[in-house]
């Protein structure tokens, strides 16, 4: 296997160590800790289960004996497909007891993806819930396991079928190793995909302990709060931001949300008396427009995180009149930076700002195409480094060298603005992607889908603004021959074995894309064509 590896330059290291930011704590060890603090206090509840600390805990204990019974041995790879459920938290958590990796996928991910993370995670083993709603992950298990030679098990929550069922794996006899180097890769999580499908990022315990340990002083976190995972929990938002690890390093309660649905979240707000939640702004308006009609008290809500894409000012101004909490808004990349509003911030700031970076030693840089530092309210594109902001994919030279600066600055890809105070304000992307209620999705990826088919003789995919989702994605295809239907080239999209949420919203059929005298014109260019076609001459229900 590849090696696992995220280097900082040793004057960084040793400055973020002496700062306190790296205080050597690792993800296995710091629940342990708090299990021992607090043993009784209520960890995690979904469903009808309810769990304190210590039965966390022992439930970890028994997961990691447990993947280790199986023949895996530690620095191997697992990815990890399952929903809100605790034993989210009883199987990652066993994993980095085991000193196995983890590699998070989200539920919507279907064979494309989860084949991609597994080959080039170089996986062992994969671990999906039974069955999710109407998906039964055990089809797709089988789909995986039929192209992926090196996956040699899969785990499955509930029943396995002709998998191994977690629940009956002897956990006996099994010697649990060594922490970990506070240093080690903990987990790889997957970036946006802007530029096709998802690069690996490898995160530390040292850097992702800080960024959760911080998070959650930040939103006021502490042994009272209850915290409700409404996201899909494997996203790096709702896992760090400050999400559930941030809620288990405070000592707080968390609520596993099934359906981030307002009816279901509503009513475990008020059941479970929630304090704190995240949302992407598409259900942030959702939640809004629902909560005067709604019979739930939601009345210890405090707080509402918004982040993943842009929040309007307009819509961040009525969350206190309509869902009576404050907003935090976040702005953050699995790869690193992340930036909140602060609680106690004036309201013109939280209404119409992303946010600030966690730490005093996150640098950022706002640049011009040039790489000039444009001036204090001047658009431009997003650099950063700092103590939890990654130096380098895994296993991918040409995303490296595209996304990192020889001095170890990250482009980010966003384009924003910086206020006098420090705060940063989101102005859109540089790249060709489609930021769809916080899912990140690439043009170029769902354009070489739709090439596959026999009636496309080309297509371009852009984003086009939506109300509800920030943006939607648009696809312009040139038929080869007779149209084909709308639906039908949807669905072909969609049995090529993507997520849903990369099937493109609306389809636009044109007779031919404009280009130069020599019949070339850059992607980038056609789409920037196409964006701007469709915002003038078509209409937005079209």
């Amino acid at each position: 296997m590849l090696e696992l590896k995220q280097v900082w330059p040793q004057e960084y290291a040793a400055r973020y160590r002496e700062k306190g930011y790296w205080r050597g704590e690792t993800m296995f060890g710091f629940l342990e800790q708090r299990a021992r603090e607090i043993p009784d206090h209520i960890a995690v509840i979904g469903g009808e289960q309810q769990w304190t600390y210590a039965e966390l805990l022992r439930r970890v204990n028994e997961s990691a004996a447990r993947f280790l019974s199986l023949g895996l041995h530690p620095g191997e790879r697992v990815v990890v497909q399952l929903p809100n459920v605790p034993e989210f938290l009883s199987v990652v958590f066993g994993l980095f007891r085991a000193n196995l990796i983890p590699v998070f996928a989200l539920p919507a991910h279907r064979i494309t993806e989860i084949s991609h993370f597994v080959e080039k995670a170089e996986a062992s083993a994969y671990v999906v819930v039974a069955k999710d709603g109407d998906f039964d992950y055990r089809v797709l298990a089988r789909e995986v396991k039929a192209r992926a030679a090196g996956l040699r098990t899969i785990v499955v929550i509930g029943e396995a079928e002709e998998f191994d069922a977690l629940d009956h794996l002897p956990q006996a006899l099994v010697q649990l190793p060594q922490p970990p180097s506070p240093s080690s890769i903990a987990f790889l999580q997957i970036s946006g995909g802007s530029t096709g499908l998802s690069k690996l990022i490898p995160r530390t315990h040292d850097d992702y302990v800080y960024s959760f340990r911080a998070s959650a002083d930040i939103c006021g976190l502490d042994e009272e709060s209850v915290f409700m995972a409404a996201l899909p929990v494997a996203h790096n938002f709702p896992m760090s931001s400050p999400g559930v690890f941030g809620a288990l390093y405070a000592g707080s309660r968390i609520v596993m949300c099934p359906s981030p649905s307002a009816e279901t979240a509503f009513a475990l707000i008020e059941k479970h008396r929630v304090t704190i939640t995240g949302v992407v702004p598409p259900l942030a308006l959702l939640w809004m427009q629902a909560a005067s009609a709604s019979v739930h008290d939601i009345s210890t809500l405090d707080v509402l995180l918004v982040g993943g894409a842009k929040f309007t000012p307009e819509a961040a101004s009525r969350v206190r009149e309509t869902l009576g909490c404050t907003l935090q808004q976040v702005f953050g990349m699995a790869e690193g930076l992340v930036n909140y509003t602060r609680l106690d911030d004036p309201q013109d700031i939280i209404v119409n700002t992303q946010g600030r970076p966690i730490s005093p030693d996150d640098e950022v840089l706002i640049v011009d195409d040039q790489g000039e530092p444009v001036m204090d309210g001047e658009p431009g594109l997003l650099l950063t480094r700092g103590p939890y902001t990654i130096r380098g994919y895994h296993n991918d030279d040409a995303a490296n060298a595209r996304a990192f600066t020889q001095d170890g600055y990250y482009r980010t890809g966003d384009i924003v603005s910086r206020t006098a105070e420090g705060y940063l304000v989101v102005r859109g992307r540089a790249g060709d992607h489609i930021n769809r209620a916080g899912e990140k999705v690439s043009a170029e990826e769902i354009e070489d889908h739709l090439l596959a088919h026999p009636a496309v003789f080309d297509a371009a995919v852009v984003s086009i603004p939506d109300p509800y989702l920030g943006e939607r994605s648009c696809a312009f295809v040139i038929p080869r021959g007779e149209k084909p239907k709308t639906a039908a080239l949807r669905s072909f999209v969609r049995g090529r074995g993507l997520a849903e949420f990369k099937v493109p919203d609306q389809i636009v059929f044109v007779d031919a894309f404009e280009t130069t005298a020599v019949g070339k014109v850059s992607r980038k260019v056609l789409r920037q064509q196409l964006r701007q076609q469709f915002l003038k001459t078509i209409p937005m229900e079209a």
